[in-house]
């Protein structure tokens, strides 16, 4: 079973989201209080439901929010990006060589996200 870790930065707090191997699947951005982290985590357990929206093909049909959404990075890598109901970016991926590496995460945080539990570390 994954877990999110919640964790201090420089600039604030983030959590991961890990699989049951230990590798994250899924990164936030950086909150500002550890209440509005702890939201957004909630918010991830919430929306992961959503559909899949590929950008990386052409004349790709949209998906209402929330939604995961596969496009191509800068360096040509697939990644994902889970947007709430609002339209905000709640969760994001690493870059994956393969579109199917990208789908697998994508399967892995709508297993592993509803029932993870959450764990603060120093």
């Amino acid at each position: 079973m994954g877990n999110f870790i919640v964790k201090a930065t420089n600039t604030g707090i983030k959590f991961d989201l890990k699989a049951g191997n230990g590798e994250v699947i899924a990164t936030s951005e950086v909150y500002a209080s550890k209440a509005a982290c702890l939201n957004g985590i909630e918010s991830v357990k919430t929306c992961c439901a959503g559909g899949v929206e590929d950008q990386t093909v052409e004349g790709f049909e949209a998906v209402k929010h929330p939604k995961f959404e596969i496009y191509l990075d800068k360096g040509g890598e697939f990644r994902f990006r889970l947007k709430a109901r609002n339209g905000e970016i709640i969760a994001v991926s690493e870059g994956y060589k393969a579109k199917a590496s990208c789908i697998n995460g994508i399967e892995s945080v709508k297993k592993n996200a509803p029932d993870a539990p959450v764990e603060e570390v120093e």
